[in-house]
Parts: structure tokens; C-alpha cells; sequence
């Protein structure tokens, strides 16, 4: 069986080829056939790597957020992994090519590196269940080779509970940065539907964030409601003047302030803390100061809890506990005594 003429083959193709075919030849198939079922399904349709990826993230739509749209899933493909080994067919890429493609990110953006390596992984799967031949174990086996990440993760920094009053009474003046970092202290959102936030999602002491904006409720069908305290309320009428095209924290561009704006904000400050740490503020707040059980608290910062047929049973998201509670963090920030708090029905 031959293998191609140097130098259109160079002699490590040509040892990876051996190889291949001599693992088919073992496995009691005949290497010529398949190779040339494989040219002939190669003259019909691309198996390379890109396309098979497009495909796969195809069928996956439905499952992700917005369907996909914002490419979060495609992006760490096409940003480290589509660029070397996009024109490879898929029944060639083995656990070498991998490894040789994410080891320049593998200590340096760990968490970058094992999303390419888990969404190469199911493109793998899915080229499988396209009936073509490819080595299901190649991202194991590149894992092998790569060996374990030296990169440590790190906590977004947060402010302790107790020094969020006065950085909150600090935040005096009526701008965009101030009273949008005043609203995410007060509701303990995420910065993304907080920026984005529209006029229309509030009615009276409620705000509505629609499902598809709210990260980590995975297949989430239901919009996420946030009890508005007296100061929230006092917040968004102090930020209405300032909306424009729907939007209540605009930028000069049209769009909406960046997360970013936020950040330097506090960063000029000379603080460690940073925006997103605000909702850890809350978490512990919510556990030292407060005696609201977990599921209340985990639902104060839209985190899911239990598995869905629990969740499908319990038909509440506790919003009137989570309104006492909004009411009484309002309070502590604006000088309260922070004392401990008790939900009706808890004692």
C-alpha cells in the first residue's frame, strides 16, 4: 500500500500514515478500501475540521443561549484551534496535532484551552456519528501529552460587606458610572443585563431580565424577575434622564456603557475590588447578617440550585422573601445598622 512520494509526503505524514493504516490492517479491516471509501466521501463532501465544526455547531443551536448567536461556543475553536487544523479532514487529526495546536495557551489561558479542547471534543463525536473514521480518544490522549495545567484560577476580587456602605455613599453624583454601579450594588445582578437594561423590562418595584440574557441558567425558558427596593426605584428615576434609544445606561455610540467603564471607574479609586465582586459582597452578607435560607439567598443572585425535576416542582423564585431582603441591603447600604435580619416564617 503506498503512501504518497516525498517530498509531496513528507516522511513524518508518511510514519503518521503508517501507523493509521496499520492499526486498520490490525483490527482485521482492509486499509485500501477505506481509503478509498475515505476519497470518494472526500470528492462527495469537505470532511475537513472547519466544516465538520460548523456543522456540529449547527446542531447544537438549539441547546445554547440565543441559539448561539453571540459565537461563544464557536470562539475558542475558531480564535486558537480552526486557524492551524481548519483544512485538516477529520479522520486524520490525532492527539499530536491537537496538542501542537492549544499548547502555546494551555498554561497561559487555561480555561480558554479546555473549552476548545471539550467543543473539540464533541465535533469528534459528532464526525462519528457521520459515520466517518476518526479517534474518538484523540483529545484524551492530547490531554495526556499536554499534562496538567499550571495555571491556578483567581477570584474576582470583593469588597468586604461591611466597606460597601461608605464606597456606596461615595458614589454621590448623578452619572452614568455612579448611579449604574449604585443599581448593581443595590440589585446584586450581573453586569451584562444590568448595562443592557431597557426601560421597558421595569413595572412599578419589579424588574423583568428576559431568560435568554441571563448567564448560568443554562436552557432557562423564563425571564428572571428583580425585586426593586425604595432606592433602587430612586436610582432609575435619577438615571432616566440619561436613556436614550430604550436604554437606560446608553454610551456616546449608541450602544450601551461598557463593563469596562465600571471597572476603571473603581480601578482609579485605587481599589482591588471589582464591579462583579459585588455580588459576593451580597452572598456574604446575605449568610453573616441574615437568616434567609439557602435557596432565598442563591436566588437573590439568580444562581440555579437543584436539579431540574426539583426545579420543575418548586414553582416559586421566592420573590417576596427576595423584596424583604433587597429592602433591608438598601437599608445597610445607606447607613443602616446592618442588623440581622429575620423572613417571616423562618422562626
Amino acid at each position: 500500500m503506498g503512501l504518497g512520494g516525498f517530498p509531496t509526503v513528507s516522511l513524518a505524514e508518511a510514519r503518521k500514515l503508517r501507523d493509521r493504516w496499520r492499526k486498520v490492517a490490525a483490527a482485521g479491516r482492509n486499509p485500501i478500501r477505506e481509503r478509498e471509501a475515505e476519497r470518494r466521501a472526500a470528492r462527495r463532501e469537505d470532511i475537513s475540521l472547519a466544516v465538520i465544526t460548523a456543522d456540529a455547531f449547527e446542531a447544537r443551536k438549539a441547546e445554547l443561549k440565543g441559539d448561539g448567536a453571540a459565537g461563544r461556543w464557536l470562539s475558542p475553536l475558531t480564535l486558537h484551534v480552526l486557524p492551524k487544523l481548519g483544512r485538516v479532514p477529520v479522520t486524520e487529526l490525532d492527539q499530536r496535532d491537537i496538542r501542537d495546536t492549544l499548547a502555546p495557551i494551555w498554561h497561559t489561558k487555561a480555561d480558554t484551552a479546555r473549552k476548545a479542547m471539550n467543543r473539540l471534543s464533541i465535533v469528534l463525536r459528532h464526525a462519528a456519528a457521520l459515520g466517518l473514521d476518526v479517534d474518538l480518544q484523540a483529545t484524551e490522549k492530547a490531554k495526556a501529552l499536554l499534562g496538567k495545567s499550571r495555571h491556578k484560577p483567581k477570584n474576582i476580587p470583593a469588597m468586604d460587606w461591611r466597606d460597601v456602605p461608605d464606597f456606596y455613599a461615595s458614589l454621590e453624583e448623578p452619572t452614568l458610572t455612579h448611579l449604574a454601579l449604585r443599581l448593581l450594588i443595590l440589585t446584586g445582578v450581573r453586569s451584562g443585563p444590568l448595562r443592557n437594561l431597557r426601560l421597558e423590562q421595569i413595572d412599578g418595584d419589579i424588574w423583568t431580565i428576559p431568560a435568554d440574557a441571563m448567564k448560568g441558567r443554562k436552557g432557562a425558558t423564563e425571564d428572571f424577575r428583580v425585586p426593586l427596593s425604595d432606592e433602587a426605584k430612586r436610582v432609575i428615576d435619577l438615571a432616566r434622564p440619561h436613556a436614550r434609544n430604550g436604554y437606560l445606561f446608553p454610551n456616546t455610540r449608541g450602544g450601551v456603557i461598557s463593563d469596562m467603564t465600571l471597572s476603571r471607574h473603581m480601578e482609579r479609586r485605587g481599589l482591588k475590588a471589582r464591579p462583579h465582586g459585588f455580588r459576593t459582597s451580597l452572598r456574604t452578607w446575605l449568610a453573616e447578617a441574615t437568616d434567609a435560607p439557602h435557596e432565598v439567598a442563591e436566588a437573590m443572585l439568580a444562581h440555579v440550585v437543584d436539579g431540574g425535576v426539583v426545579r420543575a416542582y418548586r414553582r416559586t423564585d421566592y420573590l417576596e422573601q427576595r423584596a424583604t431582603l433587597a429592602e433591608r441591603w438598601a437599608d445597610f447600604l445607606n447607613g443602616g445598622a446592618g442588623q440581622v435580619v429575620t423572613l417571616a416564617g423562618n422562626g
